[in-house]
């Protein structure tokens, strides 16, 4: 995790944990440093107490994250050039792997993971906020899903992911026209969750996390982890799941404390989560 003006910044807020991307000169583009100290910002945050709530952002105001860094500077360019030459589809194939290693271990983290898309998300970047939870946007922020103009695809796991949160046919029109979504349409396809007022979409992430943080956490750790399941499952199979994690939540015991307060009129205070990997 980066230390200097550079890298990914993990800041605590409480039980809440902000992810800052922090590469403004470059739109905050990810390279092969980024990755790297993204795995190792998960890590961090795997440990006991999880956070409640994590919010994914970029530095600055003009960008999410524009994806992933074409310039030479960064090693990965030089690496993805020689594998091309060589025909080398097992080196190709590596370096996707370190991508997806990084942002999938991310979105795996057991808690609500909220994308607050203060600028443009393009490339990588409109897969990194698609593959959250949930998203909110700033009204002048675009989405655009513009790996085909440089001849790549989506590989950071945002095509698949997109398919399944607004459609196949939707996810066509954005991924193989490459256009740039404005908030409003973005909003209206079920691409985000919220639009923000004006310069407000990390100040309204927090407050959409508050709301989250508020109740069970194990409750809400559960409810999680069934609707990402549901994405692959079939609907017999995630009734199933839901069933057997209803199960594990109330022998966790954490409805004591909320159905507690409830009848005394106070405010439910939770315990926190063990670590992943951890039972409820």
């Amino acid at each position: 995790m980066s230390t200097g003006s550079e890298g990914i910044a993990v800041e605590k807020r409480g039980p809440l944990a902000m992810v800052v991307l922090r590469r403004p000169d470059r739109l905050n583009a990810f390279n092969q440093t980024m990755f790297q100290e993204l795995e190792d910002a998960v890590r961090k945050l795997s440990k006991a107490p999880l956070p409640r709530a994590v919010i994914v952002t970029g530095a600055g105001s003009k960008a999410f994250c524009s994806g992933f860094d074409v310039n030479p500077d960064n090693p990965m360019v030089a690496e993805m050039a020689r594998a091309m030459e060589g025909g080398e589809k097992e080196a190709i194939a590596r370096l996707i792997d370190v991508v997806r290693a990084a942002v999938d271990r991310l979105v795996a983290l057991p808690v609500p993971i909220i994308a607050a898309i203060n600028g443009m998300a393009f490339g990588g970047g409109a897969e990194l906020a698609v593959r959250c939870d949930l998203r909110v946007m700033d009204p002048s922020a675009q989405i655009c899903f513009s790996e085909v103009r440089l001849g790549l695809m989506p590989d950071w796991g945002g095509g698949a992911t997109l398919a399944h949160l607004i459609g196949p046919a939707a996810a066509a029109d954005l991924v193989l026209t490459a256009r740039r979504v404005g908030a409003d349409e973005a909003l209206h396809m079920g691409l985000v969750n919220r639009i923000s007022a004006p310069d407000q979409a990390v100040e309204e992430a927090v407050e959409m996390a508050e709301a989250i943080m508020g109740n069970g956490p194990r409750a809400v750790q559960s409810a999680l982890k069934v609707i990402r399941a549901g994405r692959n499952l079939s609907l017999q199979a995630t009734l199933d799941l839901e069933q057997q994690a209803a199960v594990d939540l109330i022998a966790s015991g954490e409805c004591l404390h909320g159905i507690g307060a409830f009848l005394s009129g106070q405010k439910p205070d939770f315990p926190d989560l063990p670590p992943e990997g951890s039972t409820l």
